[in-house]
């Protein structure tokens, strides 16, 4: 099975990184809805009813173990700063000024 950190960007322009151990097309992660919804009640009305996500795969392997994809998925979490809470919905690892 292909290991895959992906990147998926909302429409509020915030991002997720997140990890997925069987390359899924389906998987979208899981980050805090309750922050996700909250972000989606500022956009426009029109933005809310017709909106698309992207998810961008950002690393794979058919060979990592879990141990090698949990540790690409922080590592890219902290490149792309998505822990920052302005930038993006990952809360762990907690983001450090």
């Amino acid at each position: 099975m292909t290991k895959q950190v992906y990147k998926i960007t909302y429409p509020t322009g915030k991002i997720y990184v997140g990890k997925d151990s069987i390359g899924s097309c389906r998987y979208f992660g899981s980050p805090n809805m309750d922050i996700v919804n909250e972000d989606f009640l500022l956009l426009p009305e029109a933005q809310r009813k017709d909106y698309f996500i992207r998810k961008q795969i950002l690393w794979e392997s058919d060979t990592a173990t879990e141990e090698e994809l949990s540790a690409m998925e922080i590592k890219l979490i902290k490149e792309n700063n998505s822990n920052d809470p302005r930038i993006g919905y990952n809360r762990h690892p907690p983001f450090k000024v």
